[in-house]
């Protein structure tokens, strides 16, 4: 057993649906999150500013010795590979975890995923899924305006921007009849509701973000990492910029309202 934290970091607020799957399946766990929100978004960043970023992140949440790190963030996650070799921490990621999924879910072997531009150029997904199933084709699509838009508040079926946005950048992977669409952001569950409504019963979505919860719980406890069976779960969130708008937006995200405390750090200095 170990009650040590789990830290989570993500761009901005999209990490908290990983942390909403988290608080399900783990309840009695502590989290230490973070939010770039002073830097968001990471999906238009170069590799290089990625791997300062990430690398900045995971500095600030060491601070707190925790037993692991989930990279909710899929665009943090194209570099992850570069940079957790330099920490002596276990550090997982969405990609990996999201790819099995979809390579298991998949009946005809059509894949789609959405994502950030950087995620999309990364081509971090290809090796993955070409390993797990061969014969899968994956076709993809950046989806630029969905992380502004879920940061906005703009999530609800029959928001008119929300549903021309999503027809723009959906239409053709609907069209192609994949079976199986990869949600590549963690911002991306919250519009779950319009991306299933507009692509049909008959394509499953893949929450990057909840494959990469359950992951890390199957991870510590082949570990013997989970918290004492009395241990109740505390919750901590650090962002880059003003804590007033991470608050009032959370709830959103994680389902609930926010318990914990919230507070601002400057991450320039890890």
């Amino acid at each position: 057993m170990d009650n040590r934290p789990i830290g989570v970091f993500d761009s901005g607020m999209g990490g908290l649906t990983t942390v909403r799957e988290l608080r399900k399946q783990l309840p009695g766990e502590d989290i230490i999150y973070f939010g770039d929100t002073g830097r968001v978004p990471y999906g238009t960043k170069s590799r290089q500013t990625l791997m300062k970023y990430a690398r900045q992140d995971i500095r600030f949440l060491l601070q707190f010795d925790p037993k692991a790190i989930v990279v909710a963030c899929n665009s943090a996650d194209t570099v992850r590979a570069a940079v957790a070799p330099e920490f002596d921490v276990p550090i997982l990621g969405v990609v990996e975890s999201a790819a099995r999924a979809a390579a298991a879910a998949t009946v005809s072997g059509k894949i789609g995923l959405i994502a950030t531009e950087t995620t999309i150029r990364s081509g971090v997904y290809e090796p993955i899924l070409q390993a797990l199933r061969p014969d899968a084709v994956l076709k993809k699509q950046a989806c630029p305006l969905f992380v502004p838009l879920v940061e906005n508040g703009r999530t609800e079926p029959g928001d008119p921007v929300l549903e021309l946005v999503v027809e723009e950048y959906l239409s053709p992977l609907r069209d192609w009849n994949c079976d199986t669409l990869i949600l590549g952001c963690t911002h991306y569950p919250l519009l779950s509701q319009v991306i299933g409504n507009f692509m049909g019963k008959t394509t499953k979505l893949i929450n990057s973000g909840a494959e990469a919860a359950e992951s890390l719980v199957r991870y510590l406890e082949s570990e013997d990492l989970l918290s004492a069976p009395a241990h109740r779960g505390e919750y901590r969130y650090y962002v880059s910029d003003a804590p007033d708008s991470f608050a009032g937006l959370a709830k959103g995200f994680l389902g609930r309202e926010l318990d914990g405390t919230v507070e601002q750090v400057e991450i320039g200095q890890f």
